[in-house]
């Protein structure tokens, strides 16, 4: 839009005739209507395309972020710049990491707000709300996270929706009453009220703050998609909410849509409902069908008292502001109490319409103040200016106050009124002619007020920019905010309190740069007149478009003031424009001074220390004043290109003769460096600043050799061509030329390719325009010959760039500081991304080249192949920087590898299509081809650990011997390759290879065998390690997710990588067992105990199941090793006196940890037990038939406690570890220790069978073959 620190306003053009642009292409004012240079035009055959007065340069993030300290002097601090508050917390930067990782195509939008009365920040990322207080100095450490529903995020459009697509209402439990510092008292009970616009789904947390906050929605989606199309979609435009008197965590939301209708809910921790629709009035609306409206809310008046029962509000439609009344206690409607018209025939109570040149009014947005008198509308208008028939948009502000006399607290006050409202103030035009908008962007624009300065207010738009606006001396003044791109946009605004109770600064909310403040005193000296701009990052509406034709049959191009979308670029560099103090600009002006007087005569003394004095050591990067006069150096312009062409230029020598220059004096500025040993300071404290002042060396040893490849391109096409400005990089000289002509005033009466050659720092735009124009350079209406004629030039280009810059390291490594942490220049992810865009083009015409001669596809893939080979290099640096700086490298890094893959991939093909032949004379020769270009490959993919296609380069040739040379030359923490050919072999089934090779490379061998036991165990009794097969035999036959079905915990776990059966598993632990008495170990008999124990658990698996009913899941069951819980928990299941028993059996082949782990799922076997008899039953049968205690212990044996008690305390009662008397005793000898008699006594029938239970335990618990013929009884 504009800069803050510019206090001129722009020079109104003549407006042109054509239509306006394209959305989101702002764009340039066309020739006719700029002054030529002369009237003669001096220059003809220039590229028809200028740029308008350029504003300030945006600054970086972290620029902008102030350092200076407080014992600073106060002077020093740019009084117009923002305020750093605080960053985001963690977690926010966190997530957004993970997104950015995960969408790397930046089409996931960021939602966030801030609500003013709880000074509570928050923010939207993937599917999680972040809620944090933006005043708290300890934000980054009290972070509320809350989990949106996932049902509410399944609908595609919600996580593609550009600008906030949230609506966000805070209900404070606490403090519901006004108090002076309020904002300052720690909150404790604050519940959030989530609604999604589009779809209308609602989130309601009663209270975030609660230990495990809980949630309720209400998802709308389905309804709207069956009633009305995408197109045709509600949405809502705003939404308030309000506590309901004596209920607690109750509160009414409402909501206006765009159809007209307000929507009221309930919402309570029980759910959300909505409890009444209301379609409003839109009679004498000035449109046909009002799209967008209803517009916006806002509550009349504070929650004043948690009693009060009613509550009004105002609501702006497309002509009006009306007012409702709500009662928060019933279940009533609502009731309009009045209404003003604020669009009408009569000026003096609103905006008059049907004035001349009007053709349509939005009222977009309605807050009120403070104090709530003074209700504030922005409003745009569309304009027709009938003399230039140029449209344009007037943003303007409508102040509006009660009418005197009217009692605002009384209802029937405004019944004796036919005038609620009267303006306050005279209409005040923010922009009086801005570029025309489509409507959705004019909806996405929303007003704040109350800050500081008195009476200002600010405005957000849809794309992601804020403007303080205020009202000085009968004009505004506007404040832009000037935020830089790699801070993201604008989320929301809002106010910080002060001390006297009152509203004080702006706050602003950014997406990636956290929170900042505008100071009073930035507004007021820092605004500017309005320019004819609008509030958007687009251009002005007077700046029309103009297609130029480059030579050459290239697709026209629409040229604009901001060239190929620049606010999209995300930069890794900063831009290096950061706030510059007085000091820095007497240090580089010293700094110019010392190598001037160097250059004449060579003298260096004392240099040293009074730029130290002056404070030249003291900042870093692209702003260090060494970095800048480098900069001025290699981006001198000429004095002398002015009066030449674009032929002209590309055949003078001048243009070679202006950079050897450059360079020569470049090597002087280093020569200067090392003699007066700021070379040496700066090297150690200022490694970035050193970095950049080599890469501008790097930079114009590669834009001469690029020089030299355009004369050496030029003379080979002369002689097929009538038009010397037909190749593919003139034309990328004059895309790249064109943006920064534009972009700088002094440039505009340049040439382009001028232009391009003089800039040399900026040659990084040159593959962001590879990026973001390659369609126009390379068109697919083009032949398939000459468009690949075309991507071998830009592929040669890029090549000779980055060679050039590599080269000039190794020749001058000496002059530059430590490499650790640097990326350079050619690793950042502008170069790597218009080098993929151009690689990824070259890929789709691959696929087309079959019918080509050989000759033309070598060429090609040779031009490919060096173009593969510099980006990967690229990556390699950039993720190699990032692993230095300890920095997060995960996404990066799984970029690098696919892109790698897809690659060599390509390439490999190629190479295998040249092996193929139509007669044997062609065979022959694609096969010497073919071995060169797998020579060529096989070194790529070995320095970029391809290791797929070094695979397939040996397997296709069968070339054992080069296998094995390339598994011992790359070795890495992992195995290298050796673990990837040992992993292909194993997929393969080709384990005897895989063993046989394995035994060269035995360090290898074992580091991959340990994710794979199925092999690990032959490869361990190849060795003789019996002992060690053994484990790892008895390890795998009970992997199943559980390491082993009788222990607890064990910290080796292998994953089976098939399915086992129950058999195969038998058949290991045999063999496990074969190995264990082969090892003769001390600890041979503990193992194989284990084993037998669990070849019996294994055994009681198969029994159990067969007594299961057979159903579906039993099937999957037959085959799955279960745990030992799961198991006894399938008999307690099933009523079945076997299964009951069979329970104990498997507790007593568990280990004795595994019993006191689960004491009460074993007294819930022995409750099981005690249910599979008939207790009552057989008491009063040995009472009624006078049993003797013989036919009684016969009775007893068939009892189910009696062979429980047998199996687990009988003398030969058999167990894996200890016993269970060490878990659960038999009798109850103490209340406070439980036991299986304790247990039964909790028994229904135990009252009139307790003797017959307890001897059936204490039977079972002695009882042998000779106790049970003879033998007295223990009722006895």
């Amino acid at each position: 839009m504009f800069s803050p620190g510019t206090k001129k306003s722009v020079a109104r053009r003549t407006a042109p005739t054509h239509p306006p642009p394209a959305d989101g292409s702002p764009a340039t004012p066309l020739t006719g209507n700029r002054k030529p240079v002369t009237d003669n035009n001096i220059i003809p055959e220039r590229p028809d395309t200028g740029t308008p007065a350029p504003w300030a340069p945006r600054l970086s993030v972290r620029a902008r972020i102030p350092t200076v300290k407080k014992s600073d002097k106060a002077d020093d601090v740019d009084p117009i710049q923002p305020v750093y508050v605080g960053e985001v917390p963690q977690v926010v930067r966190d997530e957004q990491a993970n997104m950015l990782q995960k969408h790397l195509s930046g089409d996931t939008s960021i939602s966030g707000g801030m609500d003013k009365g709880t000074s509570l920040a928050w923010i939207i990322c993937g599917s999680k709300l972040f809620v944090w207080s933006y005043l708290s100095p300890a934000a980054s450490r009290k972070c509320t996270v809350l989990k949106l529903p996932s049902s509410i995020l399944e609908d595609a459009d919600i996580n593609k929706t550009s600008g906030n697509a949230w609506l966000l209402c805070v209900l404070d439990w606490d403090h519901n009453t006004l108090g002076t510092n309020k904002i300052l008292q720690q909150r404790t009970c604050v519940g959030v009220l989530l609604c999604n616009k589009k779809t209308r789904a609602f989130v309601y947390w009663p209270d975030i703050y609660s230990s495990l906050p809980s949630f309720t929605y209400i998802d709308q989606s389905d309804s709207i998609t069956t009633t009305l199309n995408k197109q045709q979609r509600v949405s809502y435009s705003s939404l308030i909410a309000s506590a309901i008197p004596d209920k607690k965590y109750f509160c009414i939301a409402l909501a206006c849509s765009s159809n007209g209708q307000l929507c009221k809910y309930v919402c309570s921790p029980t759910g959300i409902q909505c409890q009444e629709t209301v379609t409003v009035s839109s009679q004498g609306s000035q449109l046909s069908s009002p799209k967008g409206y209803l517009r916006s809310m806002v509550w009349h008046a504070p929650y004043n008292s948690v009693k009060e029962s009613k509550r009004r509000f105002l609501l702006l439609t497309d002509h009006e502001i009306q007012c409702f009344s709500v009662d928060l206690s019933t279940d009533s409607s609502l009731s309009k109490i009045w209404s003003h018209e604020i669009v009408g025939n009569d000026g003096d109570v609103g905006i008059q319409k049907g004035l001349a040149g009007q053709k349509k009014i939005w009222p977009l947005d309605m807050q009120m103040d403070s104090n709530r008198k003074v209700m504030t509308v922005l409003v745009a208008t569309f304009c027709k200016d009938r003399a230039t028939s140029s449209s344009y948009i007037e943003y303007s502000l409508l102040t509006m106050q009660y009418k005197a006399g009217i009692d605002v607290s009384s209802e029937s006050s405004f019944r004796s009124h036919d005038k609620i409202l009267e303006k306050r103030s005279p209409i005040e035009v923010i922009i009086p002619k801005a570029r025309v908008e489509d409507e959705d962007f004019l909806f996405s624009m929303r007003l704040k007020v109350g800050g500081k300065p008195s009476g200002s207010s600010i405005v957000l738009s849809g794309d992601g920019t804020a403007t303080v606006v205020r009202y000085w001396r009968n004009t505004s003044r506007l404040y832009k905010f000037d935020l830089p791109y790699d801070a993201g946009k604008v989320l929301d605004a809002s106010v910080f309190p002060s001390d006297d109770g009152e509203d004080g600064a702006w706050a602003v909310l950014t997406e990636k740069a956290g929170v900042w403040a505008i100071p009073e005193k930035a507004v007021l000296l820092g605004g500017v007149e309005p320019p004819e701009r609008s509030l958007s990052r687009k251009g002005s509406s007077k700046e029309e478009s103009t297609n130029v034709s480059f030579a050459g049959n290239i697709a026209p191009r629409r040229a604009s003031s901001e060239a190929w979308d620049s606010g999209d670029r995300q930069r890794a560099v900063f831009t290096g424009i950061a706030h510059r103090t007085a000091q820095d600009e007497e240090s580089e002006a010293l700094l110019a001074q010392f190598f001037h007087e160097f250059l004449q005569s060579g003298d260096v003394n004392g240099t040293l220390n009074k730029l130290q004095n002056s404070g030249a050591f003291e900042r870093d990067g692209e702003i260090n004043v060494f970095a800048r006069v480098s900069k001025s150096i290699v981006d001198t312009l000429a004095k002398h290109w002015t009066t030449t062409r674009g032929a002209e230029i590309l055949a003078l020598s001048v243009v070679s003769t202006q950079l050897l220059d450059k360079q020569q004096k470049h090597k002087k500025f280093l020569q200067f460096l090392a003699l007066s040993k700021c070379h040496e300071e700066l090297s150690a404290r200022q490694r970035k600043s050193l970095q950049i002042i080599m890469e501008h060396g790097e930079k114009l040893a590669a834009m001469i050799q690029l020089r030299e490849l355009q004369n050496l391109i030029r003379q080979q096409t002369s002689a097929n061509s009538q038009n010397d400005l037909s190749g593919s990089i003139w034309d990328l000289i004059q895309l790249v030329g064109e943006k920064a002509r534009q972009n700088t005033v002094l440039l505009m009466d340049r040439d382009n390719a001028e232009v391009f050659y003089s800039k040399v720092s900026e040659l990084e735009e040159v593959f962001h325009c590879l990026e973001r124009k390659l369609t126009l350079i390379i068109s697919e209406e083009m032949p398939l010959k000459f468009q690949l004629q075309r991507a071998c030039e830009l592929s040669s280009m890029c090549v000779t760039l980055l060679n050039t810059a590599m080269n000039y390291k190794d020749e001058n490594h000496m002059w530059y500081p430590s490499p650790e942490g640097l990326t350079p220049w050619y690793c950042q992810t502008v170069v790597r991304s218009g080098m993929w865009t151009l690689a990824s083009f070259m890929l789709h015409l691959l696929t087309e080249m079959d019918h080509l001669d050989t000759s033309s596809k070598l060429e090609f893939h040779s031009r490919f192949e060096v173009l593969v080979k510099v980006l990967l290099e690229a990556y390699s640096g950039a993720v190699r920087a990032k692993v230095e700086r300890e920095e997060e490298h995960g996404g990066l890094l799984e970029e690098y590898w696919n892109r790698r893959d897809t690659l060599l991939d390509s390439l490999y093909q190629q190479v295998k299509s040249f092996n193929q032949g139509s007669s044997e004379v062609v065979e022959e020769q694609n096969k010497e081809i073919a071995l060169k270009l797998s020579s060529n490959l096989l070194a790529i993919a070995k320095r970029h650990e391809g290791y797929r296609t070094l695979w397939n380069l040996c397997f296709d040739h069968n070339d054992l011997e080069l296998l094995r040379s390339l598994m011992h030359d790359s070795m890495g923490p992992k195995g290298g390759f050796s673990n990837f050919v040992f992993k292909q072999m194993y997929n393969n089934k080709q384990f005897s290879k895989l063993m046989r090779l394995g035994e060269e490379f035995p360090e290898e061998l074992a580091i991959f065998l340990k994710e794979h036991p199925d092999l690990l165990w032959l490869h361990e009794i190849f060795l003789h390690q019996s002992s060690l097969a053994s484990d790892t035999l008895h390890v795998l036959a009970l992997s199943d997710g559980d390491s082993s079905i009788s222990e607890v915990v064990d910290p080796t776990s292998y994953e089976a990588k098939t399915e086992l059966t129950l058999a195969d598993r038998r058949r290991l632990l045999n063999l496990s067992k074969i190995a264990a008495v082969a090892g003769k170990n001390p600890d041979s008999d503990t193992k194989l105990k284990r084993i037998e124990a669990d070849l019996r658990i294994l055994k009681l698996q198969q029994e159990i199941l067969k007594l299961v009913p057979e159903n579906e899941e039993t099937q999957e069951l037959a085959q799955k090793l279960l745990p030992p819980a799961e198991l006894i928990q399938l008999c307690l299941n099933i009523q079945n006196k076997q299964l009951a028993l069979y329970a104990f059996d498997v507790f007593a082949w568990t280990s004795l940890s595994f019993l006191r782990c689960n004491t009460s799922l074993l007294e819930e076997c022995w409750k099981n037990a005690a249910n599979q008899d008939d207790w009552e039953a057989i008491n009063q049968t040995t009472v009624a038939k006078g049993l003797t205690d013989e036919e009684i212990l016969e009775v007893l044996k068939e009892t189910a406690l009696f062979q429980a008690s047998r199996r687990c305390y009988g003398p030969e009662a058999e167990t894996y570890e200890g016993g269970f008397e060490q878990v659960l005793p038999l009798r109850q000898e103490s209340s406070e220790i439980s036991s299986v008699e304790g247990i039964l006594m909790q028994h229904r029938s135990f009252p009139d069978a307790d003797k017959l239970m307890v001897t059936a335990i204490m039977l079972g618990s002695v009882a042998t073959d000779a106790m049970l013929e003879d033998g007295p009884s223990p009722m006895e």
